[in-house]
């Protein structure tokens, strides 16, 4: 198979060849401090009898099922792609695996704050590490929707693209929350951030009269240094400046702002949108 990294040939030939359409992410983040679970399941287009692949940097690609034919993941994955052969006009993907945390910034983060020794998450995808988390054609004119299911610590905050719905517990001190799907967007703008994060809200009116819902979040043990009023304060500037300059609307429904892993207060690191 070709290197980890996506030429631009290849991906002029794969968007020749796919379209995705909506994308379903199950997440189990109580499986230890190595790996997760990551079950996605791809709805797209394509060129019949066409043969592409999908990127997924994995470390145990447990079953693929395209167009409800199981493939053996020993022949189609390498850790970093899965071919898909003889696709249909509609298809359907299914991919179940364990990825891998890391520790350095890129895909899905695990931090282990040295004050208290709570476990924190967080996602860093630009460009091309959301294919760490789940399954994707990722490249930035394959757009679709994304819709992630995620079970962790019934005790943790799980902030996402999409405003947090009620968690379900899952089972003893474990719950899972599932979000609605996002607006069509590129797969490295998608977000996640997890942990026993502490919070404050606060709401501002957009461009176009909606409502938008604030939150600034921090980890337990930088929490008393948070300046929320400060943070909000200039987030609200900025949303009117930028309406302004590009006279369009906040797109999003929701505008969340988390200090994931710096042991200082700033810099802010902005997820979930």
């Amino acid at each position: 198979m070709p290197g980890e990294n996506l030429t631009r040939v290849e991906a002029e030939e794969r968007a020749a060849l796919v379209s995705p359409s909506a994308y379903e992410v199950e997440l189990d983040l109580t499986r230890g401090s190595e790996v997760f679970g990551s079950t996605t399941r791809v709805r797209f287009t394509g060129t019949p009898g066409a043969s592409t692949f999908i990127d997924a940097i994995t470390r145990t690609v447990h079953s693929v099922v395209l167009n409800g034919a199981s493939l053996d993941p020993s022949e189609v994955a390498d850790g970093v792609r899965i071919r898909l052969d003889d696709l249909q006009a509609e298809n359907e993907l299914v991919v179940v695996a364990d990825g891998e945390y890391t520790n350095t910034g890129e895909g899905l983060h695990r931090f282990v704050d040295p004050v208290d020794g709570e476990v924190y998450l967080y996602t860093q995808f630009a460009v091309p590490d959301s294919r760490r988390m789940y399954a994707v054609f990722e490249q930035p004119d394959l757009k679709a929707t994304f819709r992630f299911t995620v079970t962790a610590p019934s005790r943790w905050a799980v902030v996402s693209n999409q405003a947090t719905p009620e968690p379900t517990p899952a089972s003893d001190g474990v719950a899972t929350w599932a979000f609605e799907p996002t607006p069509v967007i590129s797969s490295y703008i998608t977000a996640l951030v997890a942990g026993p994060y502490e919070s404050v809200t606060d709401e501002l009116t957009s461009a176009d009269g909606r409502t938008i819902a604030l939150g600034a979040f921090a980890r337990a043990s930088l929490f008393e240094h948070l300046d929320a009023d400060y943070v909000f304060e200039k987030t609200k500037q900025g949303f009117a400046f930028y309406e302004a300059l590009f006279g369009v609307p906040y797109p999003f429904d929701k505008y969340d702002q988390l200090s994931c892993r710096s042991t200082t207060p700033a810099p802010w690191r902005t997820r979930g949108r």
